[in-house]
Parts: structure tokens; sequence; C-alpha cells
């Protein structure tokens, strides 16, 4: 019973060590978010990340993970956007992780369908994919209700379907180059697929 004891609490006294010797978590301010946000982002996404531009994305609610992947790689020109590669350069790392942080405490407005003639296509290929072409399901990777993964795959749910269409072309074409993945399933499909799935995905909640 003793030696059980004394090898707990050797295990509890490395695990202890490990967690003291591992590195601490970036800290985060909200309200520097804030600032930076009210003064770098508000004009195109809108006083609380809910961009009211259809071809300018909604970010509120949107997992810090991605948010803040995303500013870097506009930063860095992993990802190709003149505007935001602009904006993003004057941000340091600290910086877009308030940002990313702060977006993420903001509460997403619903959006909403408006192709109701390409809804059903749109709802089969986010649930099911086009199995004869090996386009899998969207729903695998950001859940049946567009909610994603948090920090793996992005919200999509309520986002704008003229942003969605143009983020979708520009993985196909080969104009945005930051998700493999991505770029290998939007080159499979034509223009009226990725235009339904996109409306599909503005309505959801």
């Amino acid at each position: 019973m003793k030696s059980l004891a004394a090898s707990l609490t050797a295990l509890l006294l490395s695990a202890s060590a490990f967690a003291a010797g591992a590195p601490a978590a970036p800290k985060v301010d909200l309200a520097k978010g804030a600032a930076s946000y009210a003064t770098v982002c508000v004009a195109c996404h809108a006083a609380d990340g809910n961009s009211t531009v259809p071809l300018q994305p909604t970010l509120a609610q949107q997992h810090p993970e991605y948010t803040l992947k995303q500013l870097l790689e506009f930063k860095s020109g992993a990802r190709k956007d003149p505007i935001m590669q602009g904006f993003a350069a004057g941000l340091s790392e600290d910086d877009a992780r308030n940002i990313a942080f702060w977006l993420a405490s903001q509460k997403a407005k619903p959006g909403f369908a408006k192709e109701k003639a390409l809804v059903m296509t749109g709802e089969r290929i986010f649930r099911g994919g086009i199995p004869d072409r090996q386009i899998p399901a969207c729903a695998g990777c950001h859940s049946p209700n567009g909610a994603g993964i948090p920090a793996q795959y992005p919200r999509l749910s309520g986002q704008h379907a003229d942003y969605t269409v143009k983020q979708m072309v520009a993985f196909r074409d080969g104009t945005r180059t930051n998700n493999a993945v991505m770029q290998g399933v939007a080159a499979k499909m034509n223009d009226r697929e990725i235009k339904a799935v996109s409306d599909y995905i503005a309505g959801l909640r």
C-alpha cells in the first residue's frame, strides 16, 4: 500500500513538473482586441463583426484560432488579398490574437438562403457530398449546422453566399492557396454547385 502511495505521489510530482515546464499560453486582451478592431477592421466588417457587405465576410463568433491563422497568413503573404495584406501588415501577432478572440466573443447574426431553386442541391452537397466525383460532405469538417470544429475547421453558418462563392472559386482557380484540402474539393465543383452550397450555408443556423 505504501509503495502504491509513493508511486502515485511520484507520478503527481512528475506531472506537476511537466506542467510547470510547459510554455504558458499567450495572454489575450479583449479590450485591446476591441480597440484594434475598431481602428483597423470596422469599416469593412461592421462594429460587431457582422458584415453588411455580401463580399466581405462576417467574422463574429468565428473560431479565434482560424481568424488568427488567416490574419497571420495575410501578413506573411501565404494568403493573397491586396486589401487584407495591407491591413494585416501593421498587426503584431499579439494584435491579431487579441482581435481574433474579441471577434469570437461577438454574437453572429443569422443569415438567409436566397436561391430557393438551389437550396435542395446545396443541402445535398453540404450533407452528403458528391460521391461519384469523390467530393466529401462539407458537414464532415464544418459540422451539420455549419458551426465548424474549434481550432480545426472554420464556422460557416450564416456566412454571406457571395463571399463563400468568391472563396470557393479562388480555391478552385488557384488564386487562394493556403488550404490544400479546400483546393482539392473546389477543383471538382462547377459554378452551379458552388453557388448552391454557398447559398445553403448562408441559411444555416
